[in-house]
């Protein structure tokens, strides 16, 4: 129930003020009103610290109200107070695990939109449909949390599923939550497409990027891309599927390729490309960095198709279990229908574990 020095320090109350007086004398600055996005964008991040900083000084006014309470009933031996006090330490309870959560998430980017790509991995239409399958579940968790979603593109298989899909999740900390879904997840069930009803094993990889804001410098040379433009294979009418408006990007030095064909005007489906594509080059940047620290560190990731984070079984038995926090769920329909929230957060707070035993 208390709030230990080490997560005061990961918190860093005394920085975060310092960073919105610093926010705040930006924007007294004559003529910064004049810029309508900077201003929206500088807004927000005030609103962003205050908001986390406010939650944080509360919680921790709570705990030490409750603590003074239990000393001073413990000193009188007052009695018929238990059950009140119990209550009270649930609450705040609750408050803290809501609140470790909100701490993971102090990454700058993590309160960014997110683009999330989902592909199948060997497994041929077993796994297309893994991914398909995924990619509705994403589109409920979304939904749900009432955030925004749009269609950046969809690549569908050859028998059922899809080959590739790219979706726009759009609503604060987007990108926090869904970064903890990144990696391989593993279908185990009876396969519809096996005429002899065997069980079979799919793979489907997840990667969620955020959405790099125009201030952030990735540097993306006209002479090193290559653009092509094809026919839409999607839904939006005659229009689209007889116009080549639908486009491909490739970034030459990095053989990263991004398409989009949500867009009837071939224009948009490039500017929204451009966008996926400033990601991804991001993300690939600090995934280098990544992994240079942990080889620094001496520590070895793999990334093959076994190291699943997260094993979904249908059959014989109905268990979905995350295998970096062992969290367990029976209730296989509810998770596909959206209900990841329990997954995320535990993950969350694993992290922030984590992060406190190394300090």
């Amino acid at each position: 129930m208390n709030t230990s020095k080490s997560w005061e320090g990961i918190f860093d109350v005394e920085g975060k003020k310092q960073a919105i007086a610093a926010l705040e004398e930006q924007m007294n600055q004559p003529g910064f009103w004049n810029d309508p996005e900077t201003a929206k964008e500088c807004g927000r991040k005030v609103k962003q610290l205050r908001d986390v900083t406010t939650l944080f000084t509360n919680l921790s006014s709570e705990t030490r109200d409750l603590a003074e309470l239990m000393e001073m009933a413990a000193e009188e031996s007052e009695a018929g107070h238990d059950g009140e006090f119990e209550s009270e330490v649930e609450k705040i309870d609750t408050k803290l695990r809501d609140f470790e959560v909100q701490c993971t998430l102090s990454d700058p980017l993590d309160i960014q939109n997110c683009f999330l790509n989902i592909h199948p991995g060997a497994g041929g239409t077993e796994s297309c449909d893994w991914a398909d399958m995924l990619f509705r579940m994403y589109l409920r968790w979304a939904e749900n949390r009432g955030f925004k979603t749009e269609l950046i593109d969809r690549q569908p298989g050859e028998e059922a599923g899809i080959k590739n899909a790219t979706i726009h999740v759009q609503g604060e900390y987007a990108h926090g939550f869904l970064k903890a879904e990144t990696g391989i997840h593993r279908l185990v069930r009876i396969s519809p497409f096996d005429s002899n009803s065997r069980r079979h094993t799919s793979f489907a990889a997840v990667h969620a990027m955020p959405e790099i804001e125009d201030d952030i410098d990735v540097d993306i040379k006209e002479e090193d891309l290559r653009v092509d433009t094809y026919r839409s294979s999607g839904a939006g009418g005659q229009h689209v599927n007889v116009t080549d408006s639908a486009v491909r990007i490739t970034h030459i030095p990095t053989g990263i390729v991004v398409c989009c064909q949500n867009e009837r005007s071939q224009h948009k489906n490039r500017a929204t490309a451009l966008k996926v594509l400033r990601s991804r080059i991001y993300d690939r940047r600090m995934q280098e960095q990544r992994e240079k620290m942990e080889k620094i560190a001496g520590e070895k990731k793999g990334i093959a198709w076994g190291n699943q984070i997260r094993s979904y079984v249908f059959h014989p038995y109905s268990l979905i279990k995350d295998l970096r926090t062992g969290v367990e769920r029976g209730d296989v329909q509810r998770v596909m229908d959206g209900d990841l929230d329990e997954f995320i957060s535990s993950y969350l707070r694993y992290s922030l574990a984590s992060k406190v035993k190394k300090e």
